[in-house]
């Protein structure tokens, strides 16, 4: 017992050596760590704690995200810039009857439509050249005047991106000023966009004169009107779908108080196409003339999904008036009324029912006239061909 007890006081002095050895290394690497993670004062790190990571604070300069943002900055600077847009222009040449011209003449330009702005004026230079830049799509009338020569307007029509020549204008000598009055060249654009509306063909075939992509377009004069009306009622392609109607009716022997076979058949065509004819010339001829309203449909082409279909929708129960203002679109509605009463004249007896037809009609109509708007605004543009590039305006 004695000699373990004195070979244990012995051996201990040795273990306490080991585990001291073992403590104070662990000291050094500490030591050794909160020096690498002190601030950099300028002395280069020990190179003892190869392995130690080095933390952010202990560098003075910028972070490396703050090194990386002014190249992102130069990078993004290097971007290249969208392409410009140029917008529309009217220039043109004053001269007179023998082609010399004119210097110092006055050209006014004034934009026309329900709100105009203010008119732009200039002066015709050495050469006789006149120039509006950074106008927007749309009508507009070139004014021209001279002390002792007559004055002379022009219509024009631009188009998005349009750099328009106009043709020469040659003043002459005048007693008198003349004037011309401001309805007559709204005609006259009236007179071309109608010409351009004729020549809208969904797919370059289906007819679609109704719809105006032009902004702020000048109002049809009745005789516009009725002329509109006429081209829409014997165009081949209305005929051909009146006779297709007509044929699907006899098949499903629809109005059976027609009868079947060639004497059927010629009878429901009538009754259809006459349907067409007197609401089309009733809702979009007589009754827009003598009440002074649109029977077009005006494309918005902007704003949000959402806004442009209720702009549609409301369209089947309103209108545009010949003063540009919105209002109850009652040459439709009275002109649903009034075809759909009189088509009970030449529908069978079993088939007219009276009021209840009447008023199925006028429900088919502004439904069919809803659906109708809803094409034209999000579809029928894309399948048309050969629509100008009007910008967009607020209807």
């Amino acid at each position: 017992m004695e000699l373990t007890l004195s070979a244990t006081r012995a051996l201990l002095p040795i273990l306490l050596l080991l585990l001291l050895v073992p403590c104070s290394r662990a000291q050094t690497q500490v030591q050794a760590r909160a020096a690498a993670t002190a601030p950099w004062s300028g002395e280069p790190l020990r190179a003892s704690l190869p392995d130690a990571p080095l933390p952010a604070s202990a560098f003075s300069g910028p972070s490396p995200v703050q090194l990386q943002a002014p190249a992102q900055a130069q990078n993004s600077s290097l971007a290249p810039p969208a392409t410009p847009v140029t917008p529309p222009s009217i220039q043109g040449t004053v001269v007179d009857t023998s082609g010399a011209v004119y210097q110092g003449v006055q050209v006014v330009l004034k934009e026309l439509g329900p709100q105009p702005p203010p008119d732009q004026t200039t002066t015709t230079d050495a050469n006789g050249r006149f120039s509006f830049a950074a106008l927007s799509a749309g009508a507009y009338e070139l004014t021209v005047s001279a002390s002792g020569f007559a004055t002379q307007t022009r219509p024009v029509l631009v188009h998005a991106g349009e750099s328009y020549e106009a043709p020469a204008i040659v003043l002459s000598f005048a007693s008198t000023t003349t004037q011309v009055e401001v309805t007559a060249s709204r005609r006259e654009i009236a007179s071309e966009e109608l010409h351009e509306e004729e020549h809208q063909r969904v797919f370059g075939i289906l007819p679609n004169f109704y719809i105006v992509y032009a902004p702020n377009a000048p109002p049809l004069s009745a005789r516009q009107k009725f002329h509109l009306a006429w081209r829409s009622e014997i165009d081949p392609v209305t005929l051909l779908a009146t006779g297709a109607v007509a044929g699907i009716q006899q098949e499903a022997d629809d109005f059976k108080g027609y009868g079947q076979g060639a004497s059927g058949y010629g009878k429901r065509f009538a009754a259809n196409y006459a349907d067409g004819f007197i609401g089309t010339m009733i809702g979009g001829a007589i009754l827009p003339s003598i009440l002074k309203q649109d029977p077009r449909y005006f494309y918005k082409g902007t704003g949000t999904v959402r806004h442009r279909a209720l702009y549609a929708i409301a369209n089947a129960v309103l209108c545009k008036g010949d003063n540009g203002h919105w209002q109850l679109d009652y040459s439709s509605l009275a002109g649903g009324v009034a075809s759909a009463a009189i088509s009970n004249l030449y529908y069978p007896a079993s088939d007219r029912n009276g009021a209840s037809l009447t008023a199925e009609n006028i429900a088919y109509g502004i439904g069919g006239s809803a659906i109708g708007n809803l094409f034209q605004e999000f579809l029928v543009r894309k399948l048309t061909p050969h629509v100008p590039n009007y910008d967009p305006g607020k209807p």
